[in-house]
């Protein structure tokens, strides 16, 4: 058994339009911008949280509980550029701007786009941009909150 090394494995994604979640098209994802470089080795944040409900009754003597409602709170740190096309991320992601965050996990990043590849999409609206203090020895950087404006699908399967 052996296992997989993160670095190198995964492509982010920002596209403005995919018909179907389920199955994003090459040419949907083609179309999109890949933000990959610009962010920080770090920097992708989908963090997936469950609520509780309480299932346990009045004749209970513990409590018990089941699995609720499902959320994500997508957050990635970008570095920021000092030319246009290396900016972009910054010049995109504004306030309100919806699209779709795109990850694609495990295989290396230098692989194009291609049918039957599993992705996660997640139809998205951006928050404000914050832009993070500078710090000796860094980058300049920002991060954009993303709000999900629908519900996404993390096992999506790419179409031709």
């Amino acid at each position: 058994m052996s296992d997989v090394i993160n670095d190198g494995k995964t492509r982010v994604a920002w596209v403005t339009a995919i018909a179907d979640i389920s199955a994003p098209t090459v040419a949907e994802l083609d179309a999109g911008e890949d933000f990959t470089e610009r962010i920080t080795p770090d920097g992708l944040g989908i963090p997936a949280e469950t609520a509780d409900v309480d299932n346990s009754s009045l004749a209970s003597t513990f409590t018990t509980g089941r699995a609720g409602r499902r959320s994500y709170s997508p957050e990635v740190t970008f570095k920021r550029g000092d030319t246009v096309s290396d900016d972009l991320p910054w010049a995109t992601l504004t306030y309100q701007t919806q699209g779709y965050l795109v990850v694609r996990r495990v295989l290396p990043y230098t692989t194009a786009w291609a049918a039957d590849q599993e992705c996660e999409v997640y139809p998205v609206e951006c928050g404000e941009r914050n832009s993070i203090p500078p710090a000796p020895n860094e980058v300049a950087k920002f991060t954009s909150p993303m709000k999900l404006r629908a519900e996404p699908n993390t096992s999506a399967v790419v179409a031709a």
